[in-house]
């Protein structure tokens, strides 16, 4: 792309609201003219003479009034975060003056930038892949440490660089199948089926391998939402109240007082649990009830794991064994709450209803028995799955998609190698299964797929 075509974008990159500093990036072949025009430093030199990867300290000016004063960080291409000339105006953190600034910024040229829109440069400009540019996304909305680690290993290129291997071994294999299309009348030996279908089956071993740790990067990155589900009045907002560790949801007496779902994030070990308290679930006519029983509901079919809650105090009921049979074969744990009480329910029924499922007693206003719950959650989570910030790659849904149509053409071209066909039909899977493999790092991607991936950004990043 010309250099003359090319915009030059600002924005401001820091959460608006009252803070210590507030930063505007510029980046763009105007950048520095443009700073020339509103910044000026303590020596009167000109921003266009500043040398790179320095800090500058000065005033914002508009027709000789002082805007505000600022540190001004000078990145000339390529060694910046865009590749192009950039720059960052750090400005004190009000509101009023990052405004000021931005607005002249736009008045002497610049084009506010769209969502993601630097980043966007940074993978238009061959600084990273688009797998390392959707790594950016992870780190700003990583909600563990763990969580942090597995982004900040893709944004190195952990994953691209999986990638790259698969694209080699594919690309090796089909170079091999053409020359031996190119020469079929020649009658020279060049690969043979046997040898095909083993390089073949190594390619599928790896693809299925990324796609076992997809489930664990997606564990780490998204979290588990996490559905405490029970009938009214057994103890779902004391347990929530309990994991938070702060009184979050209103706990009274009164049977119905959760009208609708109240949802909150607690870091369990490592893994986002996505927490949502909601209504009691039981028969009601109160319209107010009926919906919040309906969300209810609803929740608990999305939930990836349920959390049932039963009052131990109390016998089993209809409403109780109606939850236990509607959750059988979800991933739940039934939660005996209000230990503390004296004991009424039938463990041995219950342990028959519940079908092998962990049961555990806790006193959620006691804060009885909740290690061990929290536990047999992490387990049941991970399932036998073993993970580590080393290992895991954190491979998000459209990845995910992309090795499915892979590990497709994979099983097709074996499909075809078994039934002794041309090495044609071979060769036109892998093509296939090269070319989605390239979409994971952006190699031949359309712009459409390319807006949607840096939509989901924030502006000035």
């Amino acid at each position: 792309m010309k250099t003359d075509t090319i915009k030059t974008i600002c924005a401001i990159s820091t959460p608006l609201g009252v803070s210590g500093i507030g930063i505007i990036r510029l980046s763009g072949p105007l950048t520095y003219k443009i700073l020339d025009k509103i910044f000026v430093s303590k020596r009167k030199d000109k921003v266009s003479s500043f040398p790179s990867h320095a800090v500058h300290y000065g005033h914002i000016v508009d027709n000789g009034r002082v805007i505000d004063e600022v540190l001004l960080t000078i990145m000339r291409r390529p060694r910046s975060y865009t590749r192009e000339d950039m720059a960052e105006i750090g400005c004190h953190g009000g509101l009023l003056s990052l405004k000021n600034v931005l607005r002249l910024c736009l008045e002497q040229g610049c084009h506010l930038a769209t969502a993601g829109e630097f980043t966007k440069r940074a993978f238009l400009n061959g600084r990273i892949d688009l797998a390392q540019a959707e790594a950016v996304i992870d780190i700003i909305n990583s909600k563990t440490e763990r969580g942090l680690e597995a982004s900040l290993l893709q944004l190195k290129g952990h994953l691209s660089q999986e990638i790259r291997r698969l694209r080699e071994k594919a690309v090796s294999l089909l170079a091999k199948i053409e020359v031996s299309l190119d020469f079929v009348e020649e009658d020279l030996k060049f690969i043979a089926l046997p040898r095909i279908k083993e390089e073949l089956m190594e390619i599928e071993k790896r693809v299925e391998e990324l796609l076992k740790g997809a489930e664990s990067g997606k564990i780490i990155s998204q979290g588990i939402n996490t559905a405490i589900i029970g009938r009214p009045n057994v103890g779902k907002s004391s347990l929530l109240n309990a994991f938070l560790r702060e009184e979050r949801a209103i706990v009274t007496k009164i049977p119905g007082t959760t009208r609708d779902t109240i949802e909150e994030i607690i870091n369990l070990n490592g893994i986002p649990l996505r927490i949502i308290d909601t209504a009691g679930i039981r028969r009601t006519t109160r319209a107010i009830e009926v919906e919040g029983v309906r969300r209810s509901k609803d929740w608990l079919r999305r939930a990836d794991l349920v959390l049932l809650v039963i009052d131990s105090s109390q016998s089993l009921n209809n409403e109780d064994l109606e939850l236990i049979k509607g959750t059988i074969e979800r991933k739940s744990i039934l939660i005996l709450n209000k230990i503390d009480l004296p004991l009424r329910i039938n463990l041995e029924r219950l342990k028959g209803l519940g079908n092998g499922r962990k049961i555990v007693k806790i006193s959620a206003t006691k804060s009885i028995g909740l290690e061990d719950l929290e536990k047999i959650i992490y387990a049941l989570v991970w399932d036998g799955k073993v993970c580590s910030s080393d290992q895991t790659l954190i491979i998000n849904s459209r990845h995910q998609e992309l090795l499915f149509s892979v590990a497709k053409n994979v099983k097709d071209a074996l499909k075809a190698t078994a039934r002794g066909e041309s090495s044609e039909f071979i060769a036109l899977d892998l093509r296939e299964g090269l070319e989605n493999l390239n979409k994971i790092v952006g190699e031949n991607i359309t712009d459409e797929i390319l807006n949607e991936i840096f939509s989901h950004f924030c502006v000035g990043k």
